[in-house]
Formats: C-alpha cells, sequence, structure tokens
C-alpha cells in the first residue's frame, strides 16, 4: 500500500491497472495529494515484482488473471473502505483500467464510496447491470480495440447516478508515459474530474499540477 496521509478530510484511493505501482499511479498519487486529498494507493503486485513494464504487457495480464482477479481486488478495497469511512468525512474511488472494474463493481457495495472514477475501464462492459448507490463518472477513450464504445456507454443514459464522457484518443490516453498519451484529452478529464468532485462535494476545485 503506497500511503501519503496529511490529516484531510478526503481521501482518494487509486486503483492501478495491471502493471502495479508504476511511474503513472506515483504521478496519479502525487497529484491529488499536492491538490489537497490524502491519498491511498493499495498494491495487488506482489512486492518482489514492483511493476511490470509496458513491454510485458501479455505478463502482467496473466499475472493479474492468475494471482489478482476482479473478486480479490473487491474484497480487499471493501475493507479499505470500511476502514477509511471510519477517518474521512470523504472517500474517492479512482480506478484506471482494471482498477476502473474494480470501482467500478464497488460502486454498488454496501460500503461504498462517496463518489467513483473509472477512466477506460473495458470490462466494465462485463458488468453492464450494475447501478452504483454513489455518484460515479466513467471515461472512455473513443478507440477501443475490444469494444463498441458507443454502444456501451448507451447503456448508461438511465442509470441516473453515472456520467459518461468519451474523449479522443486511445486506451491509456491520460498516461504521460504510455505510447498513447493524448495531452489535449488528458487534461480534459483532469478537469472532468475536477468538476465532478466539486458538484459531489460543492468544494473549491483542486489546484492542478500540470
Amino acid at each position: 500500500m503506497l500511503n501519503n496521509i496529511r490529516g484531510n478530510k478526503s481521501v482518494i484511493i487509486v486503483l492501478h491497472e495491471i502493471y502495479g505501482i508504476n511511474p503513472h499511479i506515483k504521478w496519479v498519487c502525487e497529484h491529488y495529494l499536492e491538490a489537497g486529498y490524502d491519498v491511498l494507493c493499495p498494491n495487488f503486485i506482489k512486492s518482489e515484482i514492483g511493476y511490470f513494464d509496458y513491454n510485458r504487457e501479455e505478463e502482467a495480464y496473466q499475472y493479474f488473471v492468475n494471482h489478482v482477479g476482479f473478486p480479490h481486488m473487491v474484497d480487499e478495497i471493501g475493507k479499505i473502505l470500511i476502514k477509511s469511512r471510519a477517518a474521512y468525512n470523504n472517500i474517492v474511488l479512482l480506478g484506471f483500467s482494471v482498477g476502473a472494474t474494480a470501482a467500478w463493481i464497488c460502486s454498488e457495495k454496501g460500503n461504498t464510496a462517496d463518489e467513483v472514477i473509472c477512466y477506460y475501464g473495458s470490462r466494465i462492459r462485463d458488468y453492464q447491470n450494475i447501478t452504483p448507490r454513489c455518484s460515479t463518472l466513467l471515461i472512455f477513450a473513443k478507440e477501443e480495440k475490444s469494444f463498441n464504445v458507443s454502444k456501451l456507454t448507451n447503456v448508461f443514459e438511465e442509470k441516473k447516478s453515472v456520467n459518461v464522457s468519451v474523449l479522443d484518443g486511445k486506451h491509456g490516453f491520460s498516461d504521460p508515459f504510455s505510447k498513447n498519451f493524448n495531452e489535449q484529452s488528458q487534461k480534459r478529464a483532469l478537469k472532468l474530474v475536477d468538476e465532478f468532485l466539486i458538484r459531489g462535494r460543492n468544494v473549491a476545485p483542486p489546484d492542478s499540477v500540470l
């Protein structure tokens, strides 16, 4: 677990991709720490592995399938949420890719966060029947190889607690360390997240650290 605790009233729980707590996830944690949040980042990758480089994508995927999986992630996140509820006024789940899908699954649980933010959670398509109990923001890349983005996002139109945005770029567009990085879409996504959090808590927007 990567913890950055400074006694703030709000916490963001960052959920990593199949690669683990890599430079991108550390960047995200630092961004929201500097913006005035406490940040928790559970590590679902064994410590001796560290994290997987992007050129080990297939190995990272097989590790996730064989040693992590969504049931384990959701169970561990649930435990963190219970502990966090006693310490914070507001709790945000912020997930990327598989972390986003795990956050989406958690959104309908009894002990859920106050807001859930999901960046390009492609496997959300396997959990379309979920109706979040909290305000939820889904951010998708316009270009996805594994599914039709427009068809999937249409499913969420009737879910009042769900906000959906589709931005230009490919899976990973918000990651400055990725070959798919799209700076314009990243900035747009960060603004959408700030506005979403303002609506949820009626507080001033976090200052950008870009």
